[in-house]
């Protein structure tokens, strides 16, 4: 183990930091495979119970029709992927899948909406729909493309709890998928959510044909925000067809299982308190490969039987693969307990 890996090793598994060097993250992700989850092992059991997760469920309430043409999504106006663009949803059917998501165990219910960014009036429609979920005794989560301060405002007064907007990877391979946007767009738009006290969401998304000095960088960018993200989803990338990204990625399916994991690991050392979700792709992940991740520090996931536009594993399925961990499903009552003292 060299010097620079060594000193860090030796740091309290409480420590906080908001300045990492990307060598030193570069560093964590070639430690020996074991020697990472017992770090980040440590990490997590000294901030979250070991047993624990937390489910969120997403709903798409405006989906397709997207002016951006970020690579690997679906809703964007500029692939032909067969998603077609619908208006938002009415009040009752979000209502009604809030519902039925809570029922089934979720205690944050996220909602998106495929926007370059909204308008005045989408603002108004949702901030309804947020108070009216809010009601219901749930978390509230949206995402809804670029904010403005003032719109990050609307919805901090609606009663939004997070607003999830992610950075995808580093700013360097930012820019070979994605052309509509920068890299600063993101970062303002986290600015304007934290400067509204609003919870961030934010993570990203491996397997796109990045580098692990990318995987690193990204990280680099949530863990030296001014305030570490409260939640931090790590998303496979899903291949769809019609997309840039159709086909790419390090295997058929995406990126090696064992670095996904541990891009986990060091997102769970670099930020101790976040939650750190494991999201889109586990449709396609063993039960094994997903027992890793929870092992390497996730401890939340998307729960339901669609991400927005793409597939995830079915409820009953997540509730047998947790009860043969002997995980348990955060209530509500700890959801709260733990939102009023973070």
């Amino acid at each position: 183990m060299n010097a620079q890996v060594q000193s860090l090793a030796e740091r309290p598994a409480t420590w906080l930091r908001h300045d990492w060097r990307l060598a030193e993250v570069e560093a964590l992700f070639e430690l020996p495979f074991m020697d990472l989850m017992f770090r980040a092992q440590q990490v997590h059991r000294a901030h979250h119970a070991p047993n624990r997760v937390q489910m969120s469920t997403l709903l798409s309430i405006k989906t397709g029709g997207c002016p951006e043409d970020c690579g690997y999504c679906p809703q964007s106006i500029h692939y032909e992927t067969g998603v077609a663009r619908e208006d938002m949803l009415p009040l009752e059917q979000v209502l009604d899948a809030a519902r039925r998501a809570q029922a089934a165990g979720a205690t944050r219910f996220c909602m998106g909406a495929a926007f370059r960014s909204p308008k005045k009036k989408d603002i108004e429609r949702i901030a309804t729909m947020i108070r009216e979920v809010g009601a219901l005794g749930l978390e509230t989560c949206a995402t809804l493309g670029m904010l403005t301060p003032e719109q990050a405002q609307e919805l901090k007064e609606a009663g939004l709890d997070y607003y999830n907007h992610n950075v995808d990877s580093s700013e360097e391979f930012y820019q070979k998928i994605i052309s509509t946007r920068t890299y600063q767009h993101r970062l303002d738009t986290l600015e304007a959510v934290r400067n509204a006290s609003l919870k961030v969401c934010s993570g990203g998304i491996v397997g796109m044909g990045e580098t692990r000095t990318d995987r690193a960088g990204m990280l680099v960018t949530l863990a030296n925000l001014p305030e570490h993200p409260q939640s931090v989803p790590v998303n496979q990338l899903v291949q769809v067809k019609g997309t840039p990204l159709e086909g790419v990625g390090t295997t058929s399916k995406g990126v090696d299982g064992f670095e996904f994991v541990r891009t986990i690991a060091v997102a769970r050392i670099l930020m101790p308190q976040a939650q750190v979700r494991l999201s889109a792709g586990r449709e396609t992940m063993s039960e094994e490969l997903q027992a890793l991740a929870f092992l390497a520090g996730a401890n939340s996931i998307f729960y339901g039987e669609k991400l927005l536009t793409t597939g995830n594993p079915d409820v009953e399925h997540d509730r047998e693969l947790l009860a043969r961990l002997k995980i348990e499903a955060e209530t509500q009552a700890q959801t709260d307990a733990r939102g009023a003292c973070c």
